[in-house]
Formats: C-alpha cells, sequence, structure tokens
C-alpha cells in the first residue's frame, strides 16, 4: 500500500513513506526539538528529574554527555529497572547516570530514511535518536514527533486493520513492585488498570518517587499500592478512524494512547503502519 502525502513531498509514483528520506517527511520540523542533556557523571538523581519533565515529551529521553560529546541515552527503562533492583535512595544519590545508561545512542542524518531509523529503533528497543545539527548541538526524533507523518498521510488504512496485540494489565490492588515487574517482563512503559481506560506509566512511576523524596527513609516503596497516585486516561475512540485522524488525536495527548474496542493503539503502532506502507 502507499501513502500520498498532503504536503506533495512524495514525487515518483513508485515511492513509499519508508523510503523517503526525514528532511522529505519532516521538512518544516527535522531539527525543531532540542536535545536534553546530562552530564555522565550525574547523579541518577538527576537524571530522574529531568525525566519527570520530559518524559512522553517530545524529548522522550535524556541524552548523556561527557563534555560536549554524546555518549549514551537514559529514559524510563532505566530508572525503572535500577531501582526495581535497589529500591533504595542508595540508587539516586550513591550512583552516577553512566553506571546506569544505554551507550546505544542512534545518531542519524536528515539523508536516513523512516525504515532505517525505525530499524535502528526496533535493535535498541527504544524509539529515540538525535541529529546533529552542528556546533555540538543536536536536535530529537521520538517515536511521537512522527506522528506529524501520520497526520500527513492521505491513507486509507484504518486503526481497525491494525494487528491486536496483548493488553498487559494490574488491578486496583496492585503495588508499584507489580507494575515495575510487569513493565520489565513485557518490555512496556504503560499497563492498563483492568476493567478501565485508565494506565500507569514510567513517568507516573517516576513522579511518585519524587514526590517521596527519591526514597530517602523509605524502605518499602515497591509494596505501596499503586492506587495512591493519580493514573492516565487512555482515550477511547468509538469510529474507525483513519491513520490521520488518530494521528492528529494522538499529536495533542500529553501521553498518547488510544481504545479502539479491544485494541490498544499507541504511536509506536502507527509508525509501523507508515513504515510497512
Amino acid at each position: 500500500m502507499n501513502f500520498v502525502l498532503r504536503s506533495s513531498i512524495l514525487t515518483e509514483p513508485s515511492s513509499t513513506i519508508s523510503n523517503c528520506p526525514l528532511s522529505e517527511l519532516l521538512q518544516n520540523s527535522l531539527t525543531s526539538t532540542p536535545c536534553v542533556n546530562v552530564r555522565r557523571n550525574a547523579k541518577v538523581r538527576v537524571a530522574t528529574g529531568m525525566l519527570v519533565q520530559y518524559l512522553e515529551t517530545f524529548t522522550d529521553s535524556v541524552v548523556v554527555r561527557e563534555d560536549t560529546k554524546p555518549v549514551g541515552v537514559i529514559g524510563g527503562r532505566e530508572i525503572i529497572q535500577g531501582m526495581y533492583k535497589n529500591p533504595s535512595s542508595d540508587f539516586f544519590e550513591m550512583h552516577q547516570v553512566e553506571e546506569i545508561m544505554d551507550n546505544r545512542l542512534n545518531i542519524i542524518t536528515a539523508n536516513t530514511s523512516l525504515n532505517e531509523l525505525i530499524s535502528l529503533w526496533k535493535k535498541a528497543g527504544r524509539a529515540f535518536a538525535i541529529i546533529d545539527i552542528g556546533n555540538d548541538n543536536y536536535s530529537v526524533i521520538s517515536v511521537k514527533k512522527l506522528l506529524e507523518i501520520g497526520i500527513n498521510s492521505n491513507s486509507k488504512f484504518n486503526i481497525s486493520r491494525i494487528p491486536k496485540k496483548k493488553i498487559i494489565t494490574c488491578d486496583k490492588d496492585s503495588t508499584f513492585g507489580d507494575v515495575m515487574k510487569l513493565m520489565l517482563e513485557n518490555r512496556t512503559r504503560k499497563i492498563l488498570l483492568e476493567g478501565t481506560n485508565q494506565f500507569i506509566n514510567d513517568r507516573i512511576i517516576i513522579e511518585a518517587i519524587e514526590k517521596f523524596d527519591y526514597l530517602l527513609g523509605n524502605d518499602n516503596f515497591l509494596d505501596i499500592p499503586v492506587s495512591v497516585v493519580s493514573l492516565e486516561n487512555a482515550k477511547v475512540v468509538l469510529d474507525d478512524c483513519s491513520i490521520s485522524d488518530i494521528s492528529k488525536i494522538m499529536y495533542e495527548m500529553s501521553q498518547p494512547l488510544i481504545i479502539y474496542e479491544d485494541r490498544v493503539i499507541s504511536p509506536w503502532d502507527v509508525c509501523m503502519v507508515l513504515n510497512e506502507s
């Protein structure tokens, strides 16, 4: 299936979105998102505080630098993994970012195609990349950013055709430890509350960590029920929307997640549709 962009990006009849360079697909915004950085020798607490502010935005993760050189990336996954193993203030106060960062940081160019980008993301297990814009500055590309491509698509592909996937849920009595274990075992950042459209994600957990003063004097965080925090609401969509329409809806959400009938749809699902076209 071929897509035709409203901005007439695809000039050849045989062209597909997946083979187009990002410079064509994101003409006006490819380098519009500044890169958020943290020093590699900063305490984990510093990076965690930054993630409270930036998770689920267009930055999505924080780039780790050594002087001016980007050497890794840190996101909610690294915080969840580290704290699940060591649920104490020591993890945040005694450890440095470089100890838990992921060194698989994807640095791409404007000529990188959508297909190449998605392949890099699949290999790294993280939908995040940066582009060098000169003078030791970088711009960020995340999965939510790619919704702009979906918005500009004239595809007739509707969300009812997105393959169903297993929905990971917790119940009202689940603890932070229960939820974090589910996230790590299923490699997901979002867990639905059973029988509802509410969900908990890594950002909510990290916000709770901050409210608990990074577990200072608290050694039972994993046993605390998640009911102590406010959950996010996935948007329930009743119509079988097009990829363009669902991309517009997600683009306006701070933490995008859609429920349609018995499907849970994320920005990553939209990217998979675009990349297979």
